[in-house]
């Protein structure tokens, strides 16, 4: 699964770097060595190099930090035509033009009316929607049981409760939701073929192309008619910014939340004394989110960040035109920041908010405040109605997708009882 321009890249690799597995065969294992491996690791992502950050304090430092940009021009790898877009991971690098993939002020230009449609106040406004969607799934979960009372939660309630969430912020139509699961499940995984991931893209670039036009001509109350609008007297985004912004968002605003929810149920399972505590009110819900946020973090792996001069870090050195991954689960699990148990789970743990799972700086995540509503809603709307609800399967057979940036699992059986 290498990427056949970059054998320059595999050449001469030293024996110190750690390969990130596409498989993700060993995701606690590859977290152990990242964080061990001190605050900055050398990486292989599917044959081309980079350095990753492991550490609390020093992605908090590298976040804000100006140097790091989001632009690939300034990649050399990219730049010296080592990494093509032949390159499996590309498209999660240079995605088109959006808030995702600038800095500065035009990054800010890009983003301010996505956060203005997601404040607080329009977050409570739409509560009522994201409740009677998690009853709605609540009922479909329970309809779908079969004899033994075995259903796959993620399927039937973790994955359709974000993607109706975030379809309707954006005013995409509920018959199309199914298609953008799978595009985007197809586009994530490193089983498909790299000519397929392309095609994928470009399909869509075409649907969400469609989409602003059809708003252009026709706005309504959504996000999608929000970013396509001028404020008086500010710049309109252009059509591509406007895709750009909507492909990004609803990738990210589905995918954060299906594994906020599923690995918050499964350290729950796993650790019935804290499922109890909840149960009975001595600990919020939110202690629950934070905790997962930070031990199971829904995103694993964020790419990337380029160096546009020398930035030191510690002993070592980030040379210019050199690629930084945020390694967030590696993060969450840094004993200087979390302590010695770092790599427990455990809801009353006195620094569960500290964690960056989120991101930092310009950059931190939009949907954010969003994915915690609906996980704050989702979670004990389920075990209020399946008090009783355990895994049908040993933990260990739970198998995670072969996904290297999000943290997402294949399936989640559950038996309702």
């Amino acid at each position: 699964m290498n990427c056949p321009h970059a054998e320059a890249a595999q050449a001469g690799r030293n024996p110190g770097v750690i390969t990130i597995d596409p498989m993700v065969q060993d995701l606690d294992g590859e977290t152990v060595r990242l964080r061990d491996a001190g605050a900055l690791a050398r990486i292989d992502l599917l044959g081309v190099p980079a350095w990753t950050v492991t550490r609390h304090a020093e992605a908090r430092q590298l976040l804000v930090d100006p140097r790091l940009v989001k632009d690939i021009d300034a990649w050399g790898l990219w730049r010296s035509g080592v990494v093509t877009r032949a390159w499996p991971l590309i498209g999660m690098i240079d995605a088109g033009r959006s808030m995702f993939t600038v800095d500065g002020a035009e990054h800010r230009r890009l983003r301010t009316k996505t956060s203005q449609a997601l404040t607080p106040r329009r977050l409570e406004a739409i509560r009522p929607a994201i409740e009677k969607f998690t009853a709605e799934l609540l009922d479909a979960l329970d309809a779908a049981q079969g004899e033994d009372g075995v259903v796959d939660l993620k399927a039937v309630f973790a994955q359709p409760l974000p993607m109706k969430v975030v379809g309707m912020l954006m005013g995409v139509d509920e018959s199309q939701h199914a298609m953008l699961t799978r595009q985007y499940k197809a586009f994530f995984s490193m089983l498909t073929p790299q000519d397929e991931r392309l095609s994928l893209l470009a399909e869509l670039d075409v649907f969400y192309t469609d989409l602003v036009r059809e708003k252009t001509a026709r706005p309504t109350d959504d996000l999608t008619s929000a970013l396509i609008l001028a404020e008086e007297g500010g710049e309109p985004l252009t059509e591509e910014e406007v895709v750009g912004n909507l492909k990004a968002m609803v990738a990210a605003g589905h995918e954060t939340t299906i594994g906020l929810v599923l690995n918050a149920v499964r350290a729950l399972l796993a650790h019935p004394d804290q499922l109890r505590l909840v149960l009975d009110g001595e600990i919020g819900w939110d202690a629950v989110i934070e905790e997962t946020l930070r031990w199971d973090t829904p995103t694993t792996h964020l790419l990337m960040r380029f160096a546009t001069e020398d930035i030191a870090v510690g002993d070592e050195v980030i040379r210019k035109g050199e690629g930084v991954v945020i390694s967030y689960r590696a993060i969450g699990r840094d004993f200087e920041q979390h302590g010695p148990d770092a790599d427990a789970f455990d809801i009353t743990r006195p620094t569960r908010n500290r964690h960056m799972t989120f991101g930092h700086g310009p950059h931190i995540c939009p949907g954010a405040a969003l994915s915690r509503v609906e996980a704050g809603i989702a979670l004990p709307a389920l075990f209020a109605r399946f008090p009783g609800l355990r895994l049908a399967v040993p933990d260990e057979e739970i198998t995670r997708l072969p996904v290297m940036t999000q943290n997402d699992m294949a399936a989640f059986p559950v038996i309702l009882a």
